[in-house]
């Protein structure tokens, strides 16, 4: 089997002008060339969950009172552990059916604490029983956080290709100076999700293999010219 074709050589780094060079050209700054990137990943910082009750009565006002109070023990609970209001969703539908009267409701929690939506459905499961019917939960991204993301994982990129230069003005004894240019080449984002709106996924998947679904990752390739000072001082790398 022949084996692929390397890619072409690339030049990591031109320490001065070519001797040959007009004097001009060799009077101008010293310069090395070099490309770096980074790879980050950032779990969900938010996850939904909702709960669905009903109850069918042959009187309205029964119905109603049913729903109502397990709406106000669901609420109730998800407070005392923390949850604002305005994380909280209800939506109600009342109906009749023959007759008999239905009312519906739903309550949509969202949770910045993994911790405490695991303890505010196991509570509810304990205390409603079959009652209520809780969805797994749906985790996601905040746009904050994916935009976080992708500023680190730049600066992680520009990172990695400063001492990249840095280690090639070492190996020919030479000093890193200031940057001249810093580009962003090329920037990749793939899995996550950055909405709250429910997914099909499986029910049976464990709660970390939902997270592990919901992770997002970036990349990140730059480009950078940094200005080579010298050589360096040998006195000041003893000491």
């Amino acid at each position: 089997m022949a084996l692929p074709v390397p890619p072409p050589a690339r030049v990591l780094a031109e320490l001065g002008p070519a001797p040959a060079a007009p004097a001009a050209e060799r009077s101008g700054p010293r310069e090395v060339h070099v490309s770096g990137s980074a790879e980050l990943s950032a779990g969900p910082d938010r996850a939904r969950v909702c709960v669905r009750l009903s109850s069918r009565k042959a009187a309205a006002a029964a119905a109603r009172g049913s729903v109502a109070r397990r709406l106000a023990y669901i609420a109730q609970s998800a407070r005392q552990r923390g949850v604002l209001e305005e994380n909280m969703t209800v939506t109600e539908d009342f109906s009749r059916l023959e007759n008999t009267y239905q009312m519906e409701a739903e309550v949509c929690i969202i949770f910045s604490d993994f911790g405490k939506m695991q303890n505010v459905c196991n509570l509810l499961i304990e205390k409603l029983g079959t009652s209520v019917t809780i969805s797994p939960p749906h985790f996601y991204h905040t746009p904050e956080a994916v935009d976080t993301l992708r500023r680190e994982v730049c600066v992680a990129a520009v990172g990695n290709t400063r001492r990249k230069a840095q280690e090639v003005c070492r190996l020919f004894g030479q000093s890193l100076g200031k940057p001249f240019l810093i580009r962003e080449e090329e920037t990749k984002e793939w899995g996550g999700h950055i909405d709250s709106h429910l997914s099909n996924t499986s029910d049976s998947l464990t709660m970390q293999e939902r997270i592990q679904n919901a992770t997002v990752y970036a990349s990140c390739r730059v480009f950078a010219v940094f200005e080579i000072k010298g050589k360096e001082n040998r006195r000041n790398k003893l000491l």
